[in-house]
């Protein structure tokens, strides 16, 4: 099996581990990872690496995200979503009071560079130890505000149902933002509580779920993406020749092109005239230093 970058949609129900098990059994290697989890609630892109792929993932976990996502207003719950114990109910006249520029008022609210704390059911880990397994054995877990970026939060729809409002909403976030965390600050905004009700990521970066394979369909063989291509659309790309390629693939450092559009310490990729991943590198003054090396028999995926 060939090395690559696997673009799945997660059905409803299962673990992102679950996914990653799945795919290990259909591509005959135990070398799978992913770039960032979904909760079993949760559906939509999954990014895996496949074989030296996934030395490619720690470069793609910090990209920006995109999810459609369902708030249900009315009450709010231990977990921030509808799995957890509902908490305090709203009043229907409270519920009656708000309205759809009120809630698009309380998005804005929580657009742009925020402070945000996360859900406690995370997998932040504190002193050592998930948040979620802390909660889940009975303790009470403060997780400390940490500063995201929110570059969309819009309104879709709005319907009010017996005793609660669902409000439909479109979400750009930077990595590390919980769309969980931003239904439970708009329902204190509003003075109703909030939490998920559904949870759909559509984007990474620049890899979209409409790309992306069924799990139950999943040809593992058909559906890898090169880790040329898949770096290609995550980071500067630096173009190398054969030498170069040589050089990088023995550690050397090389001369870094004045035309290359990037600042000392961000991730490059140099790609070899064969098209293939030679290496992630990054700029050290006037030279291009290796972070990540990928090994040539990569050629092939």
């Amino acid at each position: 099996m060939n090395s690559g970058i696997l673009l799945v949609d997660k059905p409803k129900g299962i673990t992102s581990h679950d996914v990653v098990a799945r795919t290990r059994r259909l591509a005959g290697t135990r070398k799978v990872g992913h770039a960032g989890t979904l909760d079993p609630m949760a559906t939509g892109l999954l990014v895996l690496g496949v074989n030296h792929a996934t030395r490619l993932l720690h470069h793609l976990v910090g990209l920006d995200k995109e999810y459609l996502a369902t708030i249900r207003l009315g009450w709010g719950t231990t977990t921030d979503d509808a799995e957890g114990e509902p908490i305090a109910a709203a009043s229907a006249d409270r519920l009656d009071a708000v309205t759809e520029e009120a809630i698009a008022a309380g998005m804005r609210r929580l657009t742009g560079v925020i402070d945000q704390v996360p859900s406690a059911i995370s997998a932040i880990k504190v002193d050592g130890r998930r948040a979620y397994q802390r909660v889940r054995d009975g303790e009470q877990v403060e997780l400390a505000a940490r500063t995201v970026t929110v570059a969309a939060f819009e309104l879709l729809a709005m319907r009010r149902g017996d005793g609660f409002i669902d409000a439909d909403v479109r979400v750009e976030c930077s990595s590390g933002t919980y769309v969980r965390a931003l239904a439970r600050d708009l329902g204190e905004h509003l003075g109703t509580g909030g939490h998920l009700t559904a949870l759909r990521r559509t984007r990474v970066g620049a890899f979209d779920v409409d790309a992306a394979a069924e799990l139950e369909a999943l040809d593992v063989g058909a559906s890898l993406m090169s880790p040329a291509d898949a770096a290609s659309r995550a980071l500067p790309v630096v173009r190398l020749t054969a030498q170069q390629a040589t050089d990088l693939g023995h550690g050397k450092r090389i001369e870094a092109s004045r035309a290359l559009a990037a600042s000392p310490g961000d991730a490059v990729a140099a790609i070899g005239p064969d098209d293939r991943l030679v290496a992630i590198v990054e700029r050290r003054g006037e030279a291009l230093k290796v972070v990540t090396g990928f090994p040539s028999e990569e050629a092939g995926a």
